[in-house]
């Protein structure tokens, strides 16, 4: 593991809400089975909500004592060390997946106790054939080790196979889906790839619910208001509405 510690700042609202709904998430995830240590988190388009939501469930289960180690898959578009806002420069899966650095290099602590994150590292320009590699799965077999939880934040996989090829490794696959602004053929789409890979789907959350609207989700609130990508045609498709 590196020598560094990362500390991590969010600027999110204190929202009883969503830290209810991240604990429920928490224990359905446990409910699961012991079996189920090493989590995916995807959804069909950029800006659901998953990164937001895959770092909540890590730092949670850290909270209750779980040595949980989050690993951002996305190395096409990371968003992680400039929404939580890193002042160091980090090493990270990119460059432990194309030789440069042993895996002890990108594993680093956090100011969370209990948490520790694996970043994307430098944009590479063949991911997918990164995530192909042999030491990709040598990767989950150490972290299995180590960690109680794998946390896996991975892109978008309405129009990228990059989620498939990590769900191989992993126990489980959570779906998170945007309130009203995803259709129905899209999330077969997402399920279907996500089932071919022979990764479990253990369910789906229901992002961004109107607090306003009346029914069974309203009592939970959403999980919150996230900044917008600038273009959704980076990674091949534009958001459609259902």
């Amino acid at each position: 593991m590196s020598s560094e510690t990362v500390e991590l700042k969010r600027e999110m609202q204190d929202d009883y809400n969503y830290k209810e709904a991240i604990k429920t998430l928490r224990t359905n995830i446990q409910f699961c089975g012991s079996s189920i240590r090493a989590v995916l988190f995807t959804s069909s388009l950029p800006d659901e909500g998953k990164s937001d939501i895959s770092f909540a469930l890590a730092e949670s289960l850290a909270q209750i004592g779980k040595k949980t180690i989050l690993i951002d898959a996305d190395i096409r578009k990371s968003i992680l060390v400039d929404r939580y806002q890193l002042r160091q420069e980090v090493a990270g899966l990119s460059q432990y997946l194309s030789g440069q650095k042993v895996l002890e290099d990108v594993i680093y602590k956090t100011n969370e106790e209990n948490l520790s994150v694996i970043f994307a590292g430098p944009y590479s320009p063949n991911p997918a054939e990164l995530l192909e590699e042999e030491l990709c799965g040598r990767m989950f077999e150490a972290l299995r080790a180590c960690y109680d939880y794998i946390i896996v934040d991975t892109p978008p996989m309405a129009n990228l196979i990059d989620g498939a090829i990590v769900a191989r490794h992993c126990d489980g696959a959570v779906m998170v889906i945007e309130s009203g602004a995803i259709s129905y053929r899209l999330e077969q789409k997402v399920k279907g790839q996500l089932e071919k890979s022979g990764c479990r789907i253990l369910g789906a959350v229901l992002n961004k619910v109107d607090v306003h609207t009346k029914g069974y989700y309203g009592k939970y609130g959403r999980y919150g208001r996230y900044k917008r990508y600038d273009s959704y045609k980076e990674y091949g498709g534009e958001k459609k509405k259902s």
